[in-house]
């Protein structure tokens, strides 16, 4: 472990995108609400309260009350915009892509307002208490999703919705879940990233309490103060915990079984997780001793991919309690 020199602070920026695939069984009621859609109508719920009140979209239950509804009624394809927002330049992925408003509609029968986006054309286009009509997607197009109302337009320039017949019940609902954003790694994590496209890890050690953190985190969580010491670690470790994968996934890329595994650096006071892999899964145990195999040098990049997992030394185990502090 050597103390190091860190010559560029400049903080590394990257953009990252979250995004998995979301499926949930959608019940009685609701589930006829988008069989409904891909037919080209809107359904409600029928409330036992007093007044009746119509719920959208239909489901089994009254919202308010928490009582049973008494069965579904049609809605809409007209309504009233009760709220609105405009917005000038769209963001991929969003319903239009070109200037739309977010709007509140109470659909005609309905009690309540839905959310969905209205193309009037201009902004000047829009108000509060004017007239739309829900503009269906064309029926081949229409998969069981609030999609399947492409969007709200003013009254009277819509035509009516193509209705189709012999439709099979929506019984599940997809919903794909993305999430674009830039990730700031700030001047800690700028080091450590930088080390790893040059096969080092490095961390920061606590001018207060001595202890190395890698990751790095800029500051000391025990003492509070900055962590401006730079530590190389080598990158020889420990096994602290480990669990064995077994359930395939989406885009699964690695052999089942794998070991997923808290490897504590030696010198270190924190563990991350890493893969192990050069020993069958039902060999790995706590308190192996591992070492990390990286990338070709040409290809080490600024991220925990230029390690590509963790294998066993052929060292003695750890002593349990070097690590006992760090399960």
């Amino acid at each position: 472990m050597s103390e190091v020199t860190m010559s560029d602070p400049e903080v590394l920026r990257a953009p990252h995108v979250l995004e998995f695939p979301y499926s949930r069984s959608v019940g009685r009621d609701l589930g006829a609400f988008f069989t409904g859609l891909v037919e080209g109508r809107v359904l409600g719920a029928s409330t036992r309260g007093s007044p009746d009140r119509v719920v959208v979209p239909a489901r089994e239950y009254d919202p308010i009350t928490g009582e049973d509804t008494d069965g579904l009624v049609e809605v809409g394809p007209g309504g009233v915009v009760t709220a609105w927002g405009w917005t000038d330049h769209p963001l991929e992925g969003q319903p239009l892509q070109r200037p739309f408003a977010w709007a509140l509609v109470v659909l005609d029968g309905a009690s309540n307002a839905i959310l969905h986006v209205v193309d009037s054309g201009s902004h000047d286009a829009m108000s509060t208490g004017m007239r739309v009509v829900a503009r269906f997607r064309d029926p081949a197009a229409r998969v069981g999703s609030i999609t399947d109302i492409e969007c709200f337009v003013p009254e009277g320039s819509a035509p009516q919705a193509d209705r189709a017949a012999g439709v099979e019940p929506v019984t599940v609902l997809s919903t794909p879940i993305r999430l674009d954003y830039t990730f700031s790694a700030g001047i800690a994590q700028s080091s450590f990233l930088r080390g790893l496209s040059e096969g080092r890890f490095l961390g920061q050690r606590c001018p207060r309490c001595g202890q190395v953190y890698v990751p790095p985190r800029g500051s000391c969580p025990t003492d509070g103060v900055p962590t401006t010491d730079v530590v190389e670690l080598p990158d020889t470790g420990t096994v602290t915990t480990y669990c064995v994968v077994n359930v395939p996934f989406q885009g699964q890329a690695i052999e089942l079984p794998y070991v997923c595994a808290q490897v504590l650096l030696d010198g270190a006071n924190i563990s991350f997780m890493h893969l192990i892999q050069g020993i069958p899964a039902d060999q790995v145990r706590m308190g192996l001793r591992v070492r990390a195999v990286w990338v070709d040098r040409d290809d080490l990049v600024p991220s925990m991919e230029s390690v590509r997992y963790f294998e066993p030394t052929g060292e003695p185990d750890a002593p349990y309690e070097s690590y006992e502090e760090y399960l």
